[in-house]
């Protein structure tokens, strides 16, 4: 058989922060808290035939994971309903203003249509 090296932390060693000098795991500096968006999120609502509509919420930037536990977080504090459908929110009722301030608490641009 031959010497196969195999390395879990790369050839130079365990990867470093730049900034701290600690292992990137342990590093908080290292993480990005700034939000790179280049255009604001949207939210409308939308009338259907029967019902109260929908609070719709698109361009959201965010991993589809991040989007769905904002989803529970909204839905818990509202006491409504509402699902993730291809990468648009959507909540039952018109909560517009309500769904404005959450997001432009957490520093994302928003424009309500």
């Amino acid at each position: 058989m031959a010497d196969k090296t195999v390395y879990s932390t790369g050839p130079q060693g365990p990867e470093v922060c730049f900034r701290c000098g600690k292992a990137v795991c342990e590093c908080v500096a290292g993480i990005s808290k700034t939000r790179t968006q280049t255009e604001p999120v949207r939210i409308s609502f939308k009338k259907n035939a029967k019902g109260s509509g929908l609070t719709l919420v698109e361009r959201l930037p965010m991993h589809p994971q991040g989007k769905e536990d904002l989803l529970k977080r909204i839905k818990k504090r509202l006491g409504v309903g509402g699902t993730v459908k291809n990468g648009v929110l959507e909540i039952q009722g018109e909560h517009k203003d309500f769904v404005k301030t959450e997001l432009e608490a957490s520093g994302y641009k928003v424009r309500v249509l």
